[in-house]
């Protein structure tokens, strides 16, 4: 990962090229997940004796295999960052990983158990694959220092919530209406249409991505040999604790895909005017609100650490966790009301969904800029997949809170889930400031790179 001719590079709306390639191969990539996302569980749970039949699971069961599957995705991402960092380099695992997609993808439009479990095995293999290097692959394009990183996350963000946007209303109404199968070939096709687009720009990412051990510079093939000093130590250190907050919030957060999922679908009054809305589509709300809110965010944060005020990634981290946690107990709401009438009203899902956005923004794109900052170079991609491996464990640990359910009821379960993540993030909270001593100062500089473009960028606009 060469960073030495990044300022050579030509730019878009004040930032390199290569970032809005790497925006659309993964728009694409998401577009392929969540949509199949979307209507996995539902078609597991679907009735056998329907014209569009699912395969007859419990909740439970479902849930089961969600939670399995998701921590499975994102746990094979450390095996994906080693074979980049060793092997491939970043740039050929990213078009490994789409072509393993693409394959598993299509496999699931096959109406049989085989092609269904072969299809689940090669999705995870390839988002292990495509996920941790893609997104190394971003903060490669900047260079030391340079404040316009996080908002390039922000923008890249945004272009995965554009993908799982367009995913959750296009494969979910053809999965729900016309049939599952159709709904997981389309996604199939998205990842085609996402290699293509990463194909043609390569030659916006010629010096981003490729492998150090077959570089011709001396400088960068002694990195990969050189041991950690103390400060690389200690910057491994605050990600590792860091991570904790990461596995916490996709364990809340996931229940999106699973219980919330479901939840929208039995005990939802989802008529409006007439129609019912598919249950697949509230999953679009949050990729909705991401791409409405998403620059908002980034500028907010931004305009706050120019002002000189407290707005480090760990302390942004901490108030994602908290907001996010907060919008848990709209779910409260909406299971208090269907105790006591029989249904709940759509609105406790808008607002949920609306506030876990929110905790989203602050957490998950300054999450993957974090690390890029404190990885060590020779480590860049394994500790990326070290990072997409803990947002597994999360949804392992949604997966499980859902099965959990069951036994114990929606109340409690969203009930706790919101004060569990508010009281962690306050606990953390406390401890911020001696954590951050770790990281060696490697955010106190970035207002002084680049203030000359800052009106320029789209994050500004």
């Amino acid at each position: 990962m060469s960073n030495s001719t990044t300022m050579k590079q030509k730019e878009l709306f004040g930032h390199p090229i290569g970032l809005f390639v790497l925006f659309f191969t993964e728009m694409w990539e998401r577009f392929s997940y969540y949509g199949m996302r979307a209507i996995l569980v539902l078609y597991l749970v679907g009735r056998t004796d329907v014209d569009n039949a699912g395969l007859g699971w419990s909740n439970g069961d479902a849930l089961a295999l969600y939670g399995w599957y998701t921590m499975m995705v994102y746990v094979m991402s450390i095996p994906g960052g080693i074979i980049a960092d060793k092997i491939l380099g970043q740039k050929k695992s990213v078009l490994v990983g789409g072509v393993l997609l693409l394959f598993g993808h299509s496999i699931l439009a096959v109406e049989a158990m085989w092609a269904f479990y072969t299809g689940l095995v090669l999705i995870v293999c390839g988002v292990g694959m495509l996920k941790p290097n893609i997104s190394t692959m971003v903060g490669g394009l900047y260079t030391k220092g340079d404040i316009r990183r996080d908002k390039g996350f922000t923008i890249f963000y945004i272009g995965i919530n554009l993908g799982a946007f367009l995913s959750s209303l296009i494969v979910g109404y053809v999965g729900e209406v016309y049939g599952w199968h159709y709904g997981f070939g389309l996604a199939g096709i998205g990842m085609f249409l996402g290699i293509v687009q990463y194909l043609l720009g390569q030659k916006h990412l010629k010096d981003v991505g490729n492998f150090l051990g077959a570089s011709k510079n001396d400088e960068e093939k002694a990195l990969m040999k050189k041991p950690l000093t103390k400060i690389e130590k200690d910057r491994v250190s605050v990600l590792l604790i860091s991570f904790l907050l990461v596995i916490v919030f996709w364990g809340a957060f996931e229940q999106a895909g699973g219980l919330m999922n479901i939840y929208t679908m039995e005990k939802t009054d989802r008529m409006l005017m007439g129609w019912l809305i598919p249950a697949s589509w509230f999953q679009s709300l949050n990729a909705m609100f991401i791409i409405f809110l998403g620059t908002s965010v980034a500028l907010y944060w931004a305009n706050r650490k120019l002002k000189g005020k407290v707005s480090t990634s760990l302390f942004k981290m901490i108030v994602g966790l908290i907001i996010m946690g907060t919008g848990f107990f709209f779910m409260t709401g909406a299971t208090a009301q269907f105790e006591s009438t029989g249904s709940s009203a759509m609105y406790w899902l808008v607002l949920a969904y609306l506030f876990h956005t929110i905790g989203e923004l602050c957490l998950s794109p300054v999450a993957l800029s974090y690390v890029t900052k404190l990885a060590p170079v020779k480590y860049a991609s394994l500790m990326m997949g070290v990072y997409f491996a803990m947002t597994g464990f999360g949804s392992k640990l949604a997966g499980l809170l859902g099965e959990w359910s069951e036994s114990l009821g929606e109340y409690i379960i969203f009930t706790g889930i919101a004060i569990f993540c508010v009281v962690l993030g306050l606990l953390v909270m406390l401890v911020r400031k001696k954590l951050e001593v770790l990281t060696h100062g490697v955010e106190d500089d970035e207002h002084e790179i680049h203030d000359d473009t800052e009106g320029f960028e789209l994050a500004d606009n």
